[in-house]
Order: C-alpha cells, then structure tokens, then sequence
C-alpha cells in the first residue's frame, strides 16, 4: 500500500450527506471518494476535454488543402491566413 498523507478538511452538511451515500453505494471509503474526486478534477484541470468540432474543422481545412495537390509556381494562401484560424 502506498503512503498516504493525513489531512483534514471541512465540509458542508450537504457535502456530507452526499459523501456518505457514494461511499455507501460503491462500497469504499469516504476517503477513497475523495481521493477519486481529486483525480478526476486533476484531470479535468490538467487534460482538459478537445473540442472534436474544432479537430474536425481543423481536419476538413487540411483535406481541402491536400486535394488542391501540389502548386505550380506560388501558393494560393497567406501566412496571415494560418494565424487567423
């Protein structure tokens, strides 16, 4: 088993209650429940979710640019054109 740090927190009522009734329903520690909310929130906070509606515009520009094939002579964008996306 993995040390584990000692602390204290303070909670609401409420917070209590709900405390109470996950680690009763899933069959662990109140400790545990709180220890997996600070993971999940870790998570969230560190890799937060991708926007797949912007992955897939991002994909869509790319396809339209590689179906253009290589141009003769010059290029058809900008640089600027990139940095407004």
């Amino acid at each position: 088993m993995a040390t584990k740090m000692r602390k204290q927190v303070y909670i609401e009522p409420y917070q209590e209650m709900i405390l109470k009734r996950l680690a009763k329903d899933e069959g662990v520690t109140e400790a545990e429940i709180i220890r997996k909310a600070i993971d999940r929130h870790a998570l969230a906070l560190f890799f937060p979710r991708r926007d797949l509606v912007a992955w897939e515009a991002e994909r869509a520009f790319i396809q339209r640019r590689i179906e253009q094939g290589p141009l003769p002579g010059k290029r058809m964008w900008r640089r600027e054109e990139l940095h407004e996306r």
